[in-house]
């Protein structure tokens, strides 16, 4: 008799145990179906913080320079430069992420060519000065390159 009063006992607890499991799992589907997650404040792929400084203009007597006719390039960083025999080119960004990629001697804008490029710098050409550009986004303003 104690076998069964053993077992019968046995039979019980595994019983409980598989019910007393199925009533306290999780439903997520009848709780929580009418709220949304709220979205982050900021957004993820808007790009970088550092295009919120603006563009330093240098002019060549040092003065801060005057109000200007902007050109395209302002609005623009240098983000890469490829020089080598067959070709060189850069690759400038605006804050948008859009991505422009120049040939040697080919225009950005009207009038704004680029004539020349180190490893630290570009050199664009326009009809009365020569505007340096390099990568900490400052572009120096020279009559003479």
């Amino acid at each position: 008799m104690s076998f069964f009063n053993k077992l019968l006992k046995k039979l019980v607890l595994i019983t409980l145990l598989i019910f007393s499991t199925n009533l306290l799992a999780d439903n997520h589907d009848k709780n929580n179906s009418s709220k949304e997650e709220a979205l982050p404040l900021n957004d993820p792929f808007v790009g970088d913080s550092s295009f919120s400084g603006g563009v330093k203009v240098i002019t060549e007597g040092g003065a801060p320079a005057i109000e200007q006719k902007r050109i395209d390039l302002y609005t623009y960083k240098l983000a890469g430069i490829i020089k080598s025999d067959s070709g060189s080119f850069i690759s400038l960004i605006n804050q948008d992420g859009e991505i422009i990629t120049v040939a040697m001697y080919e225009e950005v804008s009207d009038g704004v060519k680029l004539v020349d490029m180190t490893t630290k710098e570009a050199v664009f050409e326009t009809e009365e000065k020569y505007l340096i550009m390099n990568f900490k986004n400052q572009i120096k303003e020279q009559s003479e390159y």
